[in-house]
């Protein structure tokens, strides 16, 4: 496990209201961490990347799809994305160098995966990262 993984999995899954989470480095446009059993095709980090620089207001009203679910919107700015579907929901949260995702699974409590996922954010834009 590199140390951003390891950073994931305290930060994030410890919570118990995150199931999954991953780390996407904007430059590289690829994955750069994911927690245990979490896969994040290509496409998708793509996907997530645009929807800051080119779609946030597509995003906004028409939501997106991911891992070949659709979620709706409930709130995108230029920093958040936050996104549910009956199964749970989705958080992306964009920092200068990178893109947290997280998910969370009904009987979760989204709005501590909210927190989770925005204070872990908050570290990295500290670090100028």
């Amino acid at each position: 496990m590199n140390q951003l993984q390891d950073l994931l999995t305290e930060a994030l899954i410890r919570t118990k209201h995150v199931e999954h989470a991953a780390a996407i480095n904007i430059q590289e446009k690829k994955v750069c961490a994911s927690t245990s059993g979490f896969h994040v095709p290509p496409e998708n980090a793509l996907n997530l990347i645009y929807s800051f620089y080119k779609n946030l207001l597509e995003v906004r009203r028409e939501g997106l799809y991911f891992k070949e679910k659709y979620y709706k919107c409930v709130r995108a700015d230029e920093n958040s994305i936050y996104l549910h579907n009956a199964d749970g929901g989705l958080i992306v949260v964009k920092t200068k160098t990178l893109i947290l995702v997280a998910t969370y699974r009904v009987g979760m409590y989204p709005s501590v995966c909210v927190e989770a996922v925005e204070k872990l954010a908050d570290y990295f834009r500290q670090k100028g990262s």
